[in-house]
């Protein structure tokens, strides 16, 4: 079993910037891949940045590309994404989630995630 807590969520000015942070804890942090996905109000959750266990792989939506960076710390136990120059279309809850992942392969599909977090809110004015 693996516990994931986020933090770092809130209100925002449009073009700024949050950082995110996901603790883990239970079993081992290594071996599995790390995703944020993301769901807006009335609609489906969607894939933001996943990164493998190594660090070595990362893997981005097209709508975060150049303005979202997924980082690891095994030592801690923890994600992160930086989120900079924050759209309005940015505004959703934000959650964490654990992929028994230990080849690497790093995929997107939410359903292949088996620990989730509550989710953190992040809401971007204009």
């Amino acid at each position: 079993q693996v516990q994931l807590k986020e933090s770092g969520g809130g209100l925002v000015q449009a073009g700024g910037s949050l950082r995110l942070s996901c603790a883990a804890s239970g079993r081992t942090f290594s071996g599995y891949t790390m995703g944020w996905f993301r769901q807006a109000t009335e609609k489906e959750r969607e894939f933001v940045a996943a990164i493998s266990w190594s660090g070595g792989i990362t893997k981005y939506a097209d709508s975060g590309k150049g303005r979202f960076t997924i980082s690891r710390d095994n030592a801690k136990n923890t994600v992160y994404l930086q989120m900079n120059s924050l759209k309005p279309e940015d505004t959703a809850v934000y959650y964490c989630a654990a992929d028994l992942d230990p080849l690497g392969i790093v995929v997107v599909t939410s359903s292949n995630y088996r620990y989730w977090g509550q989710g953190t809110q992040v809401i971007v004015s204009l």
